[in-house]
């Protein structure tokens, strides 16, 4: 007689996230693929759509920001979380990163730091702005075509390079998000372009201001780290803090105890509550 518990042990199937999905998707511009992944709440939404976060290197986070939204969106009044649609931007491959990202994330090329690569192995620079318009043009009018979304309730999150392409983001073109959140912003691939950006981004505030919420973060242990990147985030949001007479809400958040990525689940989590309080 079969043991019905070695039977059932044996009936095995992968685990896949609820309501979420993915496609691969050619940019209009570039003809670049990107693989895109997107997941709904359970339900109804509300009158105005649901709120959106855009997520960058979503082969890398996507599934932990899904899920972590997932067990706190059900009581907003004790989490202040609402639900919301996850749409992760990533690549067409296996692996959690890519070297394509080097190209989508940067604003300008770079050459100081070759030493991170082999000299015949430098990846492809400066396509920031390809990147963001993929992001308008492309990405945008597909989700909002089959998803119920409030377009007044957009946010981008972006971790290292992604953090420093969601400065970029905002610094270019700042009404195409109400919520930016970069964690630990590679600042130093481009500081001197970025601060250049920075200084006509608060001219333009100062003439016709906007409303925008701006988030930094990183760990604790990155304020060691030769690049001075946790430092120039905090004394960003210092100074982006200045222009709240115009609409710009900026702050910095350091996690204790937590390094480069070690960073990113309770970065995630604090991204949430900035981005989808029910109160905002």
């Amino acid at each position: 007689m079969s043991n019905p518990i070695l039977h059932l042990d044996m009936m095995r199937r992968s685990v896949e996230l609820p309501n979420a999905e993915h496609w691969v998707k050619q940019s209009s511009a570039g003809h670049r693929r990107y693989r895109i992944m997107a997941a709904q709440p359970m339900g109804q939404a509300p009158p105005a759509g649901y709120p959106v976060i855009y997520l960058l290197d979503g082969n890398s986070v996507f599934h932990t920001m899904v899920e972590t939204l997932r067990l706190q969106c059900h009581r907003p009044d004790k989490t202040g979380i609402l639900p919301a649609v996850i749409v992760g931007i990533g690549y067409d491959t296996e692996g959690q990163y890519a070297p394509d990202r080097f190209y989508d994330y940067t604003p300008f090329p770079n050459t100081k730091f070759r030493n991170k690569f082999d000299s015949n192995s430098v990846p492809e620079q400066g396509g920031a702005a390809e990147f963001l318009q993929f992001m308008e043009e492309d990405v945008k009018p597909q989700i909002e075509s089959e998803f119920n979304i409030d377009r007044n309730r957009q946010a981008i999150f972006g971790h290292s390079l992604g953090g420093l392409f969601t400065l970029y983001a905002m610094f270019s073109k700042p009404q195409a998000f109400r919520y930016y959140i970069a964690g630990s912003p590679s600042i130093h691939w481009n500081q001197e372009y970025l601060r250049e950006m920075e200084q006509c981004f608060t001219e333009r505030v100062k003439e016709d201001p906007l409303q925008v919420r701006l988030m930094l973060g990183a760990g604790e242990l990155e304020r060691s780290h030769v690049t001075g990147n946790c430092i120039s985030a905090c004394q960003l949001a210092e100074r982006l803090a200045l222009l709240s007479g115009y609409g710009i809400h900026a702050e910095f958040k350091e996690f204790e105890s937590e390094g480069h990525l070690s960073v990113l689940p309770v970065l995630i989590s604090r991204a949430l509550r900035f981005a989808l309080n029910p109160d905002d």
